[in-house]
């Protein structure tokens, strides 16, 4: 979600009875100026929008001291940090007072969450758009939990109405963590083709994979692959990662093919499948919360 979740979306989840997470990552260190700028724009647009607690989330592996120190200073409710070590960030955000969040993609991650003092766990299945790691949501969760008790654990990937939402309660969770499904609303930042790519999308669409990765020139640790629809780049190279990587030209003309927007990596994940329309995310979140009330209500009955 970094880039798709701004401030207008993190504030209208948070309004609605959700926690809101600004998706102010940067998968490059150190961070450019302009996207410092647009971090602190949103923060801005967030705290003139909504006056619930609010958070925001941040690549760990690329996050640098001096930015979680600017962000800090807005006084966030929540800091979530995803793939990558969280220890030398985390001390600091349990003194400026906020809820500390840690994204763990296998149980090493977790052990080193739970070490660290995270708050709350989020474990993350391979079924999530974006970035991250091999596990399955449904077996990883319960073993989350198991690990992590007491400390609270929030189920994420391919999670996407509230019959998800009820399942991840049902395996022990304390909620969701919910990503794709909040790009199909009016207050994303996603370009309007790439809602539309979502919402007519299906989640045998989806690939996960180092070839965007490589064509952008984004060195993400090898150890997380990122999901996104198909196109005709990631078609080409699937499974020619260690050749795209010797081959300039075919990186240079993906470079040219983005830039004309012959080329758009849409981040998804699995279950777009459910995902048929666009929303605003305050109707999302109350939609959310009536699906999953029905679904364990129907469950207790069976």
């Amino acid at each position: 979600m970094n880039g798709s979740a701004g401030g207008a979306l993190a504030a209208a989840v948070c309004n609605a009875g959700g926690l809101g997470l600004i998706g102010g990552g940067c998968e490059q260190s150190p961070w450019p100026p302009e996207r410092l700028e647009w971090c602190q724009q949103q923060i801005e647009l967030t705290l003139r929008q909504t006056q619930k607690p609010w958070g925001i989330g941040f690549i760990t592996w690329a996050l640098e001291p001096a930015i979680l120190e600017q962000v800090l200073s807005h006084r966030p409710a929540t800091v979530m940090l995803s793939m990558g070590d969280p220890a030398p960030f985390a001390e600091r955000v349990r003194q400026a007072g906020a809820c500390l969040l840690v994204q763990v993609t296998d149980l090493d991650e977790a052990r080193q969450a739970l070490d660290v003092g995270a708050d709350v766990v989020v474990a993350q299945g391979s079924e999530a758009g974006g970035h991250g790691g091999r596990r399955a949501t449904l077996p990883f969760v319960p073993a989350v939990v198991d690990l992590a008790s007491p400390t609270p654990v929030l189920a994420a990937g391919g999670i996407a109405d509230g019959r998800g939402l009820a399942a991840a309660l049902v395996l022990g969770a304390a909620g969701a963590l919910i990503g794709t499904r909040f790009e199909a609303t009016h207050e994303a930042l996603v370009e309007p083709a790439a809602k539309s790519a979502i919402i007519e999308g299906s989640g045998e669409d989806t690939e996960r994979s180092r070839v965007l990765d490589i064509a952008r020139g984004v060195h993400w640790p090898h150890k997380y692959t990122g999901r996104t629809l198909r196109n005709t780049f990631l078609e080409q190279w699937l499974g020619r990662e260690e050749e795209l990587m010797n081959d300039d030209e075919a990186i240079r003309s993906y470079e040219v093919a983005a830039a004309r927007g012959d080329i758009v990596s849409v981040w998804a994940g699995e279950a777009i499948d459910l995902i048929t329309d666009l929303a605003s995310a305050a109707d999302l979140v109350a939609l959310i919360v009536r699906q999953a009330e029905e679904a364990l209500e129907r469950a207790g009955r069976r």
